[in-house]
């Protein structure tokens, strides 16, 4: 039962992501920045609803209320990273547009990439750091002045359930050149949608944001250890089974 449910939810993201990037092809002929965000963002709850209605998958966040009040205040918004479910689901709980860091290869894929290409995000090549990050923080620094929050997995790339990949400072680098405070993000999506897996099983997925950490007069990777700690101490709190 889990295999067709998950097959028809795969199904379901196939059907609907082909004529709806066609759509935002074709609108962005005319339509540039901000709007073409909320459009994707409507696919992508598509993509969520069909989760919980064929697979059972359903989220349960909290700290809501930790996130930066106002239009243009800053964030850079630092997640745990196990599974595709928190880079669709994070845009449709988010009151700002996000701007995610990935890797230009991306922009490849057929339908979802041509579409992520139209909007106002930063991809960068991962062969050249020091340029790379140069283009992090110059675009940053724009996207945070408009009042769209930066969205980043320190860990670099999906991390199995119960277990800690190597953080990466690129985020806490960014937020110190541009006095952004951090937002650190517990997601237990493994539990239901672990990395590279076709299934997906019902249960719960735990969201946690925590407070803001001002990134003001601090170092870079004494800021990400202090990120870092919280993510994990909370990812225990939120799946102890998974850390025995």
């Amino acid at each position: 039962m889990v295999f067709i449910r998950s097959a028809l939810h795969a199904l379901w993201m196939l059907v609907t992501v082909v004529p709806w990037a066609i759509i935002m092809i074709v609108a962005s002929i005319w339509r540039r920045g901000v709007p073409m965000y909320w459009m994707a963002v409507t696919w992508l709850s598509w993509a969520m609803r069909g989760l919980r209605t064929l697979c059972g998958v359903q989220w349960r966040v909290t700290g809501m209320e930790n996130l930066p009040q106002g239009t243009t205040a800053p964030a850079i918004l630092l997640v745990k990273h196990q599974s595709t479910m928190e880079t669709f689901l994070m845009p449709t709980l988010m009151p700002h547009p996000l701007a995610y860091v990935f890797k230009k290869e991306l922009l490849y894929v057929p339908f979802f990439g041509w579409a992520m290409g139209r909007l106002d995000m930063i991809h960068i090549d991962r062969s050249q750091r020091a340029q790379a990050f140069n283009k992090v923080v110059e675009q940053g620094k724009r996207l945070l002045a408009q009042g769209i929050w930066v969205i980043m997995f320190p860990e670099g790339t999906r991390i199995p359930r119960g277990q800690k990949g190597h953080y990466k400072s690129g985020g806490t680098r960014l937020a110190v050149a541009t006095g952004a405070p951090v937002i650190p993000v517990a997601v237990s999506s493994a539990k239901c949608w672990p990395r590279k897996a076709f299934l997906k099983r019902p249960g719960i997925v735990d969201v946690s944001i925590g407070k803001p950490i001002p990134s003001e007069g601090r170092e870079p990777d004494e800021l990400m250890r202090e990120v870092e700690a919280w993510i994990e101490a909370e990812m225990r709190r939120l799946d102890p089974d998974a850390y025995k």
